[in-house]
C-alpha cells in the first residue's frame, strides 16, 4: 500500500503582495518522497490541492493520505474524495513531523505541529469498565504477548514494536490494563473507533490525585480515569517514569476479568 503523509497550512511568510502563504507538504511513509509547494492563501482550495497532489503522483496516485493537522483534513480529504483516496485523520504522521520541525529552523518562535488542544471530554457511563490497573510488560515479550493471544482488536504499528524504537528486551514497558466485564468487547470497538494516540497521567497540583486523559483521533480527549487516592497518585506518577525509559512507549489492554484467560483488545501506544 502507498502511504503518504500530508500537511496544507499557513506558514509565517507573505508574498509580495502581502498575503499569508500557504504550503503543502507531502511525505512518503517509507521516507522516500518529499514534495512541497506554496500558494497564496486566496488559492487555498480542493481544486489546487487536486491538481497539486496528481502533479506530485506523476501518475501513481497513493492508496492513503494520513492527515494531523485538524485544519488540513477537510481540504485535503475533499481533494482525495475527487481522486479516489482514502484519508485517514491521525496523530502518527512522524516522517511529516520531523520535515515540518526540520524546515521550521528558519522561522523563530513558530511551532510547525502545534494544534489546539480541547478540553478532555468525559467517558459516557455505559462505557466504563469494572476496574482498571496500571501493568507492565518486558519490551521483549511485548509483541510476543500479543500474538501469541487470540486478541479480537489489536493494534501494533510496526513502528511502535520495541525493536523499532531500538528499546532492549529488557526494558520495562507501562501500561493500563482495563477489566471490562460485560462492557468490555463494547469498551474495545469504541477505543478502535477512537484511534488511541496516548494515554497521560494528569496530576493535580497537590499532586496527590489526578487523572488519566486518553489522547485519540486528531484531537480527540477523553476522561479516562479519576482518582483521589495517594497511592494512586504514586503508582500514576511511576507509570510516567516507566515511560520516559521505554521512549514514550506504553500499552492499553482491555480485557473481560482477571483471569487473564481472554482478552478483548491492546493497542501500542507512544507520546510525541
Amino acid at each position: 500500500m502507498r502511504i503518504w503523509q500530508a500537511d496544507f497550512y499557513r506558514r509565517p511568510l507573505k508574498n509580495p503582495e502581502g498575503q499569508n502563504m500557504w504550503e503543502l507538504l507531502i511525505c512518503a511513509s517509507d521516507d522516500s518522497f518529499v514534495y512541497e509547494v506554496r500558494c497564496p492563501q486566496s488559492e487555498a482550495s480542493i481544486d489546487w490541492l487536486v491538481f497539486q497532489l496528481q502533479k506530485a503522483a506523476e501518475g501513481n496516485l497513493p492508496n492513503k493520505i494520513q492527515v494531523f493537522r485538524p485544519q488540513s483534513f477537510n481540504l485535503i480529504s475533499g481533494a482525495g474524495e475527487k481522486l479516489g483516496i482514502e484519508v485517514e485523520a491521525t496523530r502518527r504522521t512522524p516522517i511529516l513531523k520531523e520535515e515540518l520541525k526540520k524546515r521550521a529552523k528558519n522561522f523563530p518562535n513558530y511551532d510547525p505541529i502545534a494544534v489546539e488542544k480541547l478540553p478532555p471530554s468525559a467517558l459516557k457511563e455505559d462505557l466504563w469498565g469494572e476496574e482498571w490497573r496500571f501493568g507492565t510488560i518486558l519490551a521483549g515479550d511485548l509483541i510476543d504477548f500479543a500474538s501469541d493471544r487470540p486478541i479480537p482488536i489489536l493494534d501494533l504499528p510496526e513502528s511502535l514494536h520495541p525493536i523499532e524504537l531500538g528499546l532492549a528486551s529488557d526494558v520495562t514497558v507501562p501500561g493500563v490494563v482495563i477489566y471490562g466485564g460485560r462492557q468490555s468487547m463494547r469498551l474495545a470497538r469504541w477505543l478502535a473507533e477512537q484511534k488511541p494516540f496516548s494515554l497521560n497521567y494528569i496530576p493535580t497540583e497537590a499532586g496527590r490525585s489526578g487523572g488519566l486523559i486518553l489522547e485519540a483521533g486528531s484531537v480527540d480527549r477523553w476522561v479516562f480515569a479519576t482518582f483521589e487516592d495517594e497511592e494512586f497518585a504514586s503508582a500514576a506518577q511511576k507509570y510516567e517514569d516507566r515511560k520516559i525509559n521505554s521512549n514514550g512507549l506504553h500499552f492499553l489492554l482491555v480485557q473481560p476479568d482477571d483471569s487473564e484467560v481472554t482478552h478483548t483488545g491492546m493497542w501500542l501506544l507512544k507520546d510525541e
